[in-house]
């Protein structure tokens, strides 16, 4: 059931009682080891703007997705929907769109010091990773969700589509692909081409594929610890 749950299905996924918890503990040096090893991992994930067109294994989008879907959420409500775009024609409207809305965030929209900020990282208006990469993934929020027709509430939206928009992203880059986190806003216009019901808002869009040959980055740093943790 696409953009919409049963109510037996939302019963089903929040039937009080509890199970045991499967969890599998490390001894300390193996929980330090994995420590590292993750964040070692995900310090090589970069945003890519130059993708292959080579097509990506049966099987590993749907398994990063189960990935994401297993995310926390408020309520156990799983207020997210994934959309993967694979089709030519489909990406082309999507690039056009997209690029419709960035001109004008280039022209009028985004100030002089966002305009500024951007320069490092030689973005424009032009998109062509929309129709390159193999795959795009559009992350839906959903605002409320539907019942039979009826509204249900959400809790933690954002938060909740947030969180599994996370465990997205990293799924992929253990995968072994490439990643960017887009965000041509005003996104309305995916709402409209992917046709989804009237409760999901486009919350991000993500090209995935392989770096095309040669591709590069920006080169940038990341703050130092103690400009962003605070131990007490």
């Amino acid at each position: 059931m696409t953009g919409a749950r049963s109510l037996r299905t939302l019963r089903a996924m929040t039937e009080p009682g509890f199970i045991p918890l499967a969890f599998e503990r490390k001894d300390p040096e193996e929980v330090a080891s994995a420590a590292r090893a993750f964040r070692a991992a995900l310090e090589t994930r970069r945003s890519v703007r130059e993708f292959s067109t080579e097509a990506l294994p049966d099987g590993v989008l749907e398994e990063c997705l189960l990935a994401a879907g297993s995310a926390p959420s408020g309520a156990n409500l799983q207020p997210w929907s994934f959309v993967v775009v694979r089709d030519p024609a489909l990406k082309r409207r999507i690039r056009e769109a997209a690029e419709a809305e960035e001109q004008e965030n280039y022209e009028w929209r985004m100030g002089e010091e966002w305009l500024k900020d951007l320069e490092a990282l030689g973005t424009d208006e032009h998109k062509p990773f929309l129709e390159d990469a193999p795959a795009l993934i559009v992350v839906f929020r959903q605002a409320y969700g539907l019942e039979d027709e009826a509204k249900r509430k959400h809790y933690y939206v954002m938060e909740s589509v947030g969180i599994a928009a996370g465990f997205l992203l990293a799924a992929l880059h253990q995968a072994g692909l490439a990643t960017l986190t887009h965000t041509p806003s005003p996104m309305g216009f995916l709402e409209e081409i992917l046709e989804r019901p009237e409760n999901e808002r486009a919350f991000l869009l993500i090209p995935v594929g392989y770096p095309a040959d040669g591709c590069q980055v920006p080169n940038i740093s990341r703050k130092a610890p103690e400009d962003f943790i605070t131990w007490k």
